[in-house]
């Protein structure tokens, strides 16, 4: 099987105030495709300036990896059922909430597909009903988490 690499860099900025937990978490994200993402941990976790509204936080990625693994399943299972697909889009939101063990984690990712089909090639509801169902259930991510996804479209 494949194996899948990111690499994580985080440097000390300033001064004698990393053990006092005022220190910028910035960090970056290399991708072996060479793309660099600028990393946060969320204001909502972390707040400013030790974080970084404007980079992406480790929830927002877990959110769109589910997403995104959701529309490309669904993308490949739609073509190969002969569905002519325009556009698909999704506003994923994912939702915190403290475990049984106290600790906080993504307990719910709601997707929300809108898809545009090529006039001729429209399911009716209970056939993208099946797809949506069809690409929860192959989807490698959605394979590999605990978090409950919902799907609504």
């Amino acid at each position: 099987m494949a194996t899948h690499e990111a690499t994580i860099r985080w440097q000390h900025k300033a001064g004698d105030v990393f053990l006092k937990g005022r220190y910028s978490r910035e960090h970056i994200w290399n991708f072996d495709g060479g793309i660099e993402v600028p990393a946060s941990p969320s204001p909502s976790v972390v707040p400013v300036p030790y974080s970084n509204p404007a980079a992406v936080d480790p929830e927002e990625a877990f959110v769109a990896s589910i997403a995104s693994c959701h529309m490309l399943t669904y993308l490949y299972l739609a073509g190969k059922m002969g569905y002519d697909i325009l556009s698909y889009s999704d506003h994923a939101v994912g939702v915190m909430t403290k475990g049984t063990n106290g600790i906080p984690w993504v307990s719910l990712v709601t997707i929300n597909p809108k898809i545009v089909y090529r006039s001729n090639t429209i399911p009716d509801r209970n056939a993208e009903q099946k797809l949506h169902n069809d690409a929860h259930q192959q989807c490698f991510i959605a394979n590999s988490v605990k978090t409950d996804i919902h799907i609504e479209f």
